[in-house]
Formats: C-alpha cells, structure tokens, sequence
C-alpha cells in the first residue's frame, strides 16, 4: 500500500506537470507572437495640457492690499490667494517658538539653552537672518536633510526578504549624501552623479558611490532564478527614478499601461533600457580619498621594506624561466619545474624571499560596495504583463513621451544612456525636476507639499491651491543655481513660515490671544485643511528627531560622524527574534548616542523607538511618512530602558541647581526650548514634593529608586527626592509640548 500510495502520488504530480506545461503558452506568449499584437496607444493633446506637464509659467509676486504683510515674495503669493478668498492668517509666533521650530527644521535638533538665551536676548533686525545663515552652515543641516533623502531613497544597509544579509559598505552613500548638502552641492549636480556619477566622473570614487542610489532598494540574491531577480531589481530602480525625481507613477505602468496618467507599457521599459545594460549584482571597488591614502602609504611601506626583494624575486624566477626554455624547448612550463635549472645557491635566495615576502602584512584591499557600472549590452524589451518570462517588443531607451514628444534621444546619447537621463532631467528642458524638488522642500518644511503628493503630480495626485507660487519658487530655485541652502533660507524667512500653527503663544499679549482665536473660528471654517496657508500645521517630531532631542537636553549627544551603522544595546524581546549575528552591539558606549542617521539600518528589523513612531520601511521610496497615533509611542516613550536613562541624565544635571523651583525652570528650558511660566514652576515643584512623599510612603529603599546615574548625583538631600526629580524629567519627555515641534 506505502508503494502503491508513493507511485500514485508520483503520477498525479506528473499529470499536473503535463497539464501546466501544455497551458503554459497560452500563459506566456512568446516574443515573437507578443511583438505582434502590442500596440502603443498615442498621447493626445489634452494629457500633455495637464498642469504639471506644461512648462514653468513666468510669474511675479502680485501686488496685495496689505503691503505691510507682504514684503517677502513668497507672502505675495501667499496673501493674494488669502485675500481673495477674504481669510486673515494668524499672527506670526513668538521667539522662543520661532527659535525652536527653525533649530528642528534645519538641523533636526533643539537649541541649546546658551543659544535660547543669546537669541532672545538679540534685538537687533538681522538676529534672525544670522540664526538661520548660522543653522544652515552647521554640519547638522545634512544629517537633518539627509535622513529625509534616504527616505526617498529607500536607504538600508541589508537586503531585506528572509536572509536579509548585510550590505557592508551601505553607509558610504548615506555619508555622501550628508556630505554633499552639507557643502550644497548644486541638485542637478547631485542628480546627475546619482544617476551617472561613475561615467561623468570616471576614477572619483565619490561619484560612484552616489549611484548608490539607484541600487538602494531590496534585493534577493539567493533566488532561484536570477534573470528575475534583475528583472525585479531593474524595475524597481526604473519606477523610483521616475517617482523621486519627475513625481510620476511609472510603477503603474510596468503591467500595463497607466490606468490615469499619460505612461505607457512602453513608456515604462524605455525608461528601464536607460539601466538595462548596467553591471548591477557585482560589488565594485568603492574607496574614499581617505581609503586611497592609507592605500598609498602601506603601499609606499611595503615597497621600502619589501620592493628590492620582490625585484630579485622576479629576477631569479626570469632567469629560471630562460633557462628551462633554452634546455626544454617546445616544453610546459612550470615554475617548479624552472627553478630546478637555478644554482643551488639562487635556489636557497629564492626560497629566503619567498619566505620574507610571505610573512609580509597584506596590503589593505580598498572597500567594495554595490554601485553602477557599465555592463555588457543587453538588448530592452517591453515584458507582457509585467513578467520577465513574456519578453515583448524591443525598445529603446527614450525620455518620457509625454515630456518629449520628439524623442530628442540621439544614438550618440544612446551610447551612454545614463549620462543623456541625467544631462536631460538636470538641464531644465522638462518642467518637472525643478518643481518636484522645490515642493519636496515646502513639504518639509511645513508638512505637507504645495503639492500634497509629493511623489504624484498625476491626475490621481492632487494639485495644487498655489500654482504661481509653486512655479516661482522653481524658477527661482534654477536661478539661485539650484542651490537648495538659497531655498531653505528664502522658505524660513518668509511670513508665511512664521505663522502660528495655534491660537496660543506665550509671547502675545491678552489682545493678541483674543484676536488669534476669532481668526482661528473664521479661517477654520472657510478653510478648515489650511490648505490657503493662513496657519501652520502642527508637526510631530519624527522618531530620530525625538531620540536625538533627548540626548542633546541632558548633554549625552555624541558628535561623532561618518563610519558604519552604529548598533545600541536592544531589549532581549527584540534580540531573540533574530538570526545570529544581525545584530552585534557596538563596542564603543559613545557610538550608542550618535545621532540617529548612523544607526544601522536593518531592513527587517526596524530600530524600535523609530518603528513605533512611523519610520518608513525602506523597501520603497517613501515621500511622506505617515503619521499615526498609538499606544506603543506612549508605552515606548515612558518605559523603555533609553528614555528612563534619558531622565536619569537629565535629573543628575538640573538637579545641581539648590532649590527644586531652579530645578524645575531649567529642566523646562532644556526639554521644552523656552522658558517656565510661575505656574508651571510651581506644578512642577509640587510634583516632585508629592512625588517624593508617595516614594517615602512606599518605603522604597534607595537601591529600588531610579535615581541619577553614578557620578552625575543630585544634590538632592536624600534619594526619595532625587529619585521624584527623574520622575519628573521622564514626565516632560513624555509630554506634548516635547514630542510635537509647537
């Protein structure tokens, strides 16, 4: 029976293989079938008259009725939209909210009580223009930048899927993206070298490292079949160029074509040929100027030390050489066999060089990382379907049709095609480059886009309420050659960035405060989304935000840079659903407090504090990250071990001052970026008095309290009120006025 059951299994298996094989053409057509049948729809008129696709509009700032509001251009267009539609905005913020909301906009971290203290203390006309020229020339700028790129950029330092396996030399294009905002390296310079550093530059290892961007996505080199896996990897790569850069859906039309927006089939495997003949699944020396010079002096090292013996080395082995060929003409060589012809005293100096020259140090190899290279040619096809077993017609690789109605693509430019895509989508002939990264700059800046979505300027995307503006901010932005830091500063000194986001700032007066809450009632109801710009949206911090807030208020911030994915200490919950070794703590304490952009960034294990407050994935380009709202963020915040040490380093510092009230004030100050009110100094000394009576009452002894770290004691008089000071500090880590930037 076990015989007959195995053999009837056997030929059941072989009858279902049968019939899969004879419907399997009618699954997969055949090229030259497919080829046949696929015809291109052509592009009307009237999908090339959709906004986003017509050319940059000339616009100037209008003329307003209230010239007092409006002597910054961008709050031309902003109050002739307002007023048109008979809405008033809320007054701008004070100081201390200005000083906060900017210090986290550009650089992703709060000020420093020192720099609290001197700008509110500056009066003079220019204090804030200094401030922001100050922010934007801190090497903060690009890390802060940087982490919002990356999100774009789906930036991992592993795989992904279920090996997950580590991609070592990953953070070298973190660090170049850092590095080239921090010395605002021109965006069509920075798109270029993304999409073609390695041919623009050919021997600058910068430039090839910044390819890196095409081939940040996920992979799965251990699939089974590897002409899918380019096949998947190339179309990945081909629909996140043409979200990030041009906010088009090309993805969309891999399958088929754009259900909404003017891609085809076509369209979308035109774009893919510009990449289908790059080297894509080999690592590819990679080192940095800083690479090449320690490879130069080891090199200079060893030829000192060991470059006369390598000569004569060689030397005696072409002797050898010689001879065999002359006694043993027509003969194999081998080197074995040639050193026999030697004289016993060369053959005793050789075997004492190759000795010398064996226990020599290795010379350091340079890093290898995954870039673009040039490949072999490869012909482009359209695939049926989406399925790289359907190969269809082949193309050619073009620009979008609907941008480039005359396909300007020359054979010339088809010679190199990465470099014609990046010439072409840097040289301000298409209207979207421009546009899309100016708005990508307003969105994070005030939340949300000009474009709500950032990545979809298509039909489906919705458009925008501010189309002059949008349109002389990208015209100015190429004039200002394409300078992002010039486009910060003009975004952050306008009116319009200075609106409250509430109908409450502690610097107004009682008359300000009434009149800001009628505006509120009135604007809200005829524009309840803001979306006319008459008040700021409240924004969250994001979870590096948070993490490195935390650290710079009790002054554990490390300013340490660059280097590998630093990897802190994790809950053994989270340790024990990993494989071995995917997650090797950091040996140095120091790099656990690094900013948050040098975290290690594991694909499949996002780190926790960032999971639970929205960080993206990372296996696709993510333009905004979303914005939720659950009880893990509280649970997180007020119980993890980091946020308990967080407090407890806070508390061993405000808890110098003598009196609990001046405790009190400069834990506010530090948290919360501003000063205390009296009320508030008063709760806060209430607390911890109440809190401290509870502790006693509980008779805890000193060695159950969470009290101020070793060596950073309170100068509290007894553990009980020490231990209620770093209650008090983990409360204002968890309160709303720290977590949201306003």
């Amino acid at each position: 029976m076990r015989r007959f059951a195995r053999n009837s299994r056997g030929r059941i298996t072989a009858l279902a293989l049968a019939i899969g094989l004879a419907l399997l053409p009618a699954r997969l057509p055949r090229a030259a079938e497919s080829s046949t049948r696929l015809e291109e729809v052509p592009i009307e008129a009237s999908e090339r008259d959709h906004w986003a696709y017509r050319p940059l509009a000339d616009a100037e700032p209008p003329v307003v009725e209230d010239a007092a509001w409006s002597h910054h251009p961008i709050d031309a267009f902003v109050k002739a939209r307002l007023e048109a539609n008979q809405i008033e905005p809320l007054p701008t913020v004070g100081k201390a909210t200005l000083l906060r909301r900017v210090c986290f906009d550009l650089t992703g971290l709060p000020p420093t009580p020192d720099e609290i203290e001197a700008f509110l203390a500056d009066d003079a006309p220019d204090a804030y223009a200094r401030l922001v020229d100050r922010l934007l020339a801190s090497p903060a700028y690009g890390e802060r930048y940087a982490q919002h790129w990356l999100d774009l950029a789906r930036f991992a330092e592993t795989d992904g899927f279920e090996h997950d396996l580590l991609r070592p030399n990953a953070w070298r294009y973190r660090d170049w993206v850092i590095d080239a905002l921090n010395r605002d390296m021109p965006y069509d310079a920075f798109v270029r070298q993304q999409l073609a550093g390695d041919q623009l530059h050919p021997g600058d290892p910068d430039a090839a490292i910044a390819t890196g961007f095409l081939l940040c996505g996920p992979d799965m080199p251990d699939i089974n079949l590897q002409q899918e896996r380019r096949h998947v990897v190339l179309n990945e790569m081909a629909a996140t160029v043409g979200s990030v850069f041009l906010a088009m859906q090309f993805g969309c039309a891999q399958c088929h074509d754009h259900k909404y927006d003017p891609i085809r089939i076509q369209d979308f495997y035109r774009l893919r040929a510009f990449f289908e003949s790059s080297d894509i699944f080999r690592d590819h020396p990679i080192p940095s100027s800083d690479d090449l010079a320690r490879l130069q002096e080891a090199e200079a090292a060893h030829e000192a030390k060991y470059g006369e013996a390598e000569a004569r080395r060689k030397k005696l082995e072409s002797i050898a050489k010689d001879r065999f060929s002359e006694k043993h003409p027509g003969a194999r060589y081998s080197l074995k066999k040639a050193l026999a012809e030697l004289s016993d005293d060369q053959r005793r100096e050789h075997q004492q060089l190759v000795k010398l020259l064996d226990e020599a140090p290795e010379l350091p190899k340079p890093p290898r990382g995954r870039v673009m290279r040039a490949g072999q040619q490869r012909e482009a096809r359209v695939y049926l379907r989406g399925d790289f077993r359907s190969p269809g017609p082949i193309v050619s690789s073009s620009y979008p049709r609907v941008l480039d109605p005359d396909d300007s693509m020359t054979d010339a430019d088809r010679q190199q095609p990465r470099v014609a895509l990046a010439e072409w989508l840097s040289s301000g002939e298409n209207p979207l480059v421009a546009r899309v990264i100016v708005n990508r700059v307003w969105q994070w800046h005030f939340g949300v886009g000009l474009v709500p979505t950032s990545s979809d300027f298509g039909t489906m995307g919705r458009e925008t309420m501010h189309p002059q503006l949008l349109d002389w901010l990208a015209q100015r932005f190429v004039a200002d050659g394409w300078s992002l830091k010039k486009l910060h500063r003009l975004i952050v000194t306008s009116r319009t960035y200075r609106l409250a986001a509430v109908p409450y700032d502690a610097a107004w007066s009682d008359g300000e405060r009434e009149h800001a809450r009628a505006v509120w009632e009135r604007s809200g109801q005829s524009d309840p989304e803001a979306a006319l710009l008459w008040r700021r949206g409240r924004q969250r911090l994001e979870g590096e935000a948070i993490r490195d807030a935390m650290l710079t208020a009790c002054e554990k911030l490390s300013d340490r840079t660059q280097g590998p994915g630093i990897r802190p200490p994790l809950a053994p919950e989270v340790t024990k659903t990993l494989l071995k070794n995917q997650w090797n703590v950091s040996g140095d304490e120091e790099d656990h407090r690094r900013r948050s952009i040098y975290l290690f960034v594991r694909r499949n294990l996002r780190y926790p504090m960032f999971d639970v407050f929205d960080r993206p994935d990372t296996n696709a380009s993510c333009p905004m990250r979303h914005e939720s709202t659950t009880a893990t963020q509280s649970l997180t915040q007020f119980n993890s071990e980091f946020s308990l040490r967080c407090a407890r380093w806070l508390a061993g510092i405000v808890g110098d001052e003598p009196e609990p009230a001046d405790a009190v004030a400069r834990a506010y100050l530090r948290v919360f970026n501003r000063p205390a009110s009296d009320e508030e100094i008063a709760a806060g000394v209430k607390f911890i008095g109440e809190q401290a009576d509870r502790l006693r009452a509980e008779s805890r002894d000193a060695d159950t309290l969470a009290l101020p770290l070793p060596g950073e004691q309170s100068h509290a008089d007894e553990p009980h009120a020490a231990a209620a000071l770093v209650d008090f500090c983990l409360a204002l880590f968890n309160a709303s006025e720290f977590l949201y930037v306003e």
